[in-house]
């Protein structure tokens, strides 16, 4: 089944990454991707207050990472894994991008190092002056 996901703007690449530069947030990630949890939930492994795992959760929503819901006085979040695919896929295309270049630069240097003689060599075949 090939899914065909949208081009992510710069400006949602910016949100995105944004807002998993924290560690907090990280975090966070790593518990809704085991499943759903409510706020209390998420906040449990950290000594924040709720209220900052709340804007954390603002800040994740925004970046379209995760979704939030409400049923009575819980409020919960889960993963939205389409927005974290196409980070991936972003990286993904980046990371062969810089993988061919390294290439092509330790192919140049391979070539570079079988043309020129090394300075040890090049030391023992110049005569000493006494």
């Amino acid at each position: 089944m090939l899914s065909i996901m949208p081009e992510r703007t710069s400006e949602e690449l910016d949100l995105l990454f944004g807002a998993l530069a924290d560690a907090t947030r990280r975090g966070i990630v790593e518990q809704l991707a085991v499943g759903e949890a409510t706020v209390t939930e998420l906040a449990a492994p950290y000594s924040i207050s709720l209220p900052a795992i709340s804007r954390h959760l603002k800040v994740l929503e925004r970046a379209s990472i995760i979704t939030r819901s409400q049923q009575g006085r819980w409020r919960s979040a889960q993963l939205s894994p389409t927005s974290l695919a196409s980070a991936a896929t972003w990286l993904s295309q980046h990371e062969r991008l810089w993988a061919e270049r390294f290439d092509r630069l330790d192919d140049h240097l391979a070539r570079l190092a079988s043309v020129q003689p090394t300075l040890t060599e090049t030391e023992s075949q110049t005569p000493t002056k006494s």
